[in-house]
């Protein structure tokens, strides 16, 4: 099948949007999706708002408006569930752009995972599994800064919120008749603090690759060049790669070089951006505390150890056929190297997310009896 069309109407003006607000106050539902550009920013430019009550969808041309309070109060309030579907980019960008936090979300792809019709799964195929419809992928890469849109790339837009409410409705009675609603509610708020995490964006150097090798002053180094890093970045709202790639930070903090001449004889690092960075990188780079160096990173697992990885992970699908729930959604590969390390140091430490809510029940005995009965740590 192919998808159905709905009302959508085009919101463009202030009054416009006030009056929509207005509208949609006594709703204890929303549907909401967001477009957005990010080609070649750091932050992504929101281009358009998606609204849907269900019956009816409304087009929120933000290029055109620039009062947005009416629009704050409504999705923030704790009383409206705003209905998503795997909205870690749409938080992001509703934050930067309108300094909107939503309170009480629905999340269609965690809520199906949780009722075991899939693990992340994108709308698109979600709403083919569930409906047998098959929405149109024509203007995925469209650019949404341009105007007017197309009447496609309106009724692409429109489609996006159109089977949220169906969803939410089929989602939630499987949630009640498994008994599995306050699982979501505890999924939602980790979702929220997630996104509340991502803004601080601090220590970047944990995430790049192959930083483990890195010790004293050179670790140094490279924490000092991410932090600078994102500092430009946001203040040229470029994209890190811009500014400087991973792989040229740590070849940075390997060698440490002192002059303009050295930095040449980097690879993946051109001369341009030499030109217009060189001069700061190397001032990074000296005034790097040497009495303040982070402590070592993690080294990779042990193969004796990551073979009872191996064993936590087997044990965990076990459990996961038997409760009827998508593996992933159980305990993720940073959280089992996380308690390995620390049962290897001596004294195993649980995640909170493990050792508390329903993951307790099912999740902690099974690693707690694979790490009991292990020779290996």
């Amino acid at each position: 099948m192919t998808a159905s069309t709905t009302m959508n109407h085009w919101i463009s003006s202030n009054q416009q949007l006030a009056e929509l607000c207005e509208q949609l106050q006594a709703s204890s539902s929303l549907a909401i999706d967001t477009e957005f550009m990010r080609t070649d920013t750091y932050f992504p430019k929101l281009a358009l708002i998606q609204l849907s009550d269900g019956q009816q969808c409304w087009l929120i041309d933000v290029l055109t408006i620039d009062q947005f309070a009416p629009l704050k109060a409504l999705l923030e309030s704790p009383q409206l569930v705003l209905i998503f579907h795997a909205p870690g980019e749409d938080f992001e960008v509703l934050d930067h752009a309108l300094s909107i936090t939503p309170t009480n979300i629905f999340d269609t792809q965690v809520a199906a995972g949780l009722v075991n019709i899939g693990y992340s799964m994108g709308y698109a195929r979600l709403v083919a599994h569930v409906f047998d419809v098959e929405l149109g992928k024509e203007d995925t890469r469209s650019d949404w800064m341009v105007r007017p849109l197309s009447d496609r790339q309106k009724l692409y837009a429109a489609d996006d919120v159109l089977y949220l409410h169906r969803l939410h409705k089929i989602l939630s009675d499987k949630l009640v008749e498994q008994q599995r609603q306050s699982w979501l509610q505890e999924e939602m708020l980790g979702l929220l603090k997630i996104a509340a995490e991502r803004k601080k964006a601090a220590n970047y150097y944990l995430r790049i690759k192959g930083a483990w090798r890195l010790q004293g002053s050179s670790l140094g180094v490279l924490k000092k060049l991410c932090d600078w890093r994102e500092i430009t970045a946001r203040s040229l709202d470029k994209p890190r790669s811009h500014i400087i790639k991973d792989n040229v930070l740590l070849e940075l903090a390997n060698s440490m070089p002192t002059t303009i001449g050295q930095l040449h004889s980097i690879d993946d690092w051109y001369s341009r951006s030499i030109k217009r960075f060189g001069a700061d990188v190397l001032q990074q780079i000296a005034d790097v505390d040497h009495d303040n160096i982070p402590q070592g990173l993690p080294q990779p697992l042990s193969r004796p150890v990551s073979e009872v990885m191996k064993t936590m992970r087997a044990r965990l699908n076990e459990v996961a056929e038997d409760q009827a729930i998508p593996k992933e959604l159980m305990c993720n590969k940073k959280e089992l190297e996380s308690i390995l390390r620390s049962a290897v140091e001596g004294e195993c430490q649980w995640p909170t997310r493990l050792s508390e809510g329903w993951r307790v029940a099912m999740v902690l005995p099974a690693l707690q009896s694979v790490i009991k009965s292990s020779d290996r740590l």
